[in-house]
């Protein structure tokens, strides 16, 4: 759970300053007069969720390897 709230903190973190920054590109502005931007923001959410899933179940594999050898050597 910790790593779930880091990886969210980090996110916003990182990209709320540059969201704020394309508010006043012409590109932003385009996206946004088309409703585009809306598809932008949905494909960057999806990859952030399967980038931080795979983090989160990778980190239970490893933790549960980590138990296992250590039941191993003991």
């Amino acid at each position: 759970m910790k790593t779930i709230k880091a990886l969210l903190l980090a996110f916003l973190v990182s990209v709320v300053p540059q969201v704020t920054q394309a508010q006043n590109t012409a590109m932003a502005d385009e996206l946004r007069s088309s409703g585009k931007i809306y598809v932008v923001v949905a494909v960057m959410t999806t990859i952030f969720l399967g980038i931080a899933i795979y983090l989160v179940v990778l980190d239970r594999r490893l933790r549960r390897l980590e138990k296992e050898s250590k039941n191993k050597k003991a």
